[in-house]
């Protein structure tokens, strides 16, 4: 699996049509989706796929508008064969004045699909998908300068902090490599993990 490190843009015309395309992470695709409604507010239809794990793979899409099954789906199926996770991708349509039929409008998504991750693996923005978990450690607040200073070297994200009168917990979420590094630290200072 591989997910993208930034945004990326592709654009393909079809028949008059205009088809601009985002593939992005899926944490800046609430945001960057309204931006697009604004900035392209002349479009005629705003088009996406979404695909994001958490237990499990979690897949969204929206035709808006577009015959069903002729826009969304074929989107999804692009990101689904590239196996990216954690990603968004929207396209824009401007409508041309032809009509492309479902069999055109299935061609033209799935080539904007398709042209946009071939821009991200050339700007190399593709990297391979390191699956985030939520993790939890309890140590002393004597403890708690160095752990701290770990946590922000290796880039953790700390998800709470619980403070009770004879230990600090923290709940945290990291890839499973950073989890162990910060687990061997604990152990070789502190004899904890």
């Amino acid at each position: 699996m591989q997910t993208i490190s930034d945004l990326c843009e592709g654009f393909f015309e079809n028949r008059g049509s205009k088809f601009f395309s985002f593939l992005l992470p899926i944490t800046q695709f609430d945001q960057r989706f309204l931006e697009l409604r604004k900035s392209h507010s002349k479009a005629t239809h705003f088009v996406y796929a979404t695909r994001k794990k958490e237990i499990q793979i979690i897949e969204s899409f929206s035709d808006d508008g577009e015959p069903k099954g002729s826009s969304g789906v074929p989107t999804l199926n692009v990101i689904r064969g590239e196996n990216l996770i954690d990603v968004g991708l929207i396209i824009v349509r401007y409508f041309g004045g032809t009509l492309l039929g479902v069999g055109g409008l299935v061609r033209a998504y799935t080539q904007s699909a398709q042209d946009v991750i071939q821009v991200a693996k050339e700007k190399n923005l593709l990297l391979p998908y390191e699956e985030i978990m939520t993790y939890s450690f309890v140590f002393s607040y004597s403890s708690l300068n160095q752990v701290q200073y770990w946590i922000d070297r290796l880039e953790i994200n700390i998800l709470k902090k619980t403070f009770h009168y004879d230990r600090v917990e923290i709940e945290f979420s990291s890839t499973k490599e950073k989890k162990q590094q910060l687990s061997e630290f604990c152990l070789a200072k502190f004899g904890f993990c």
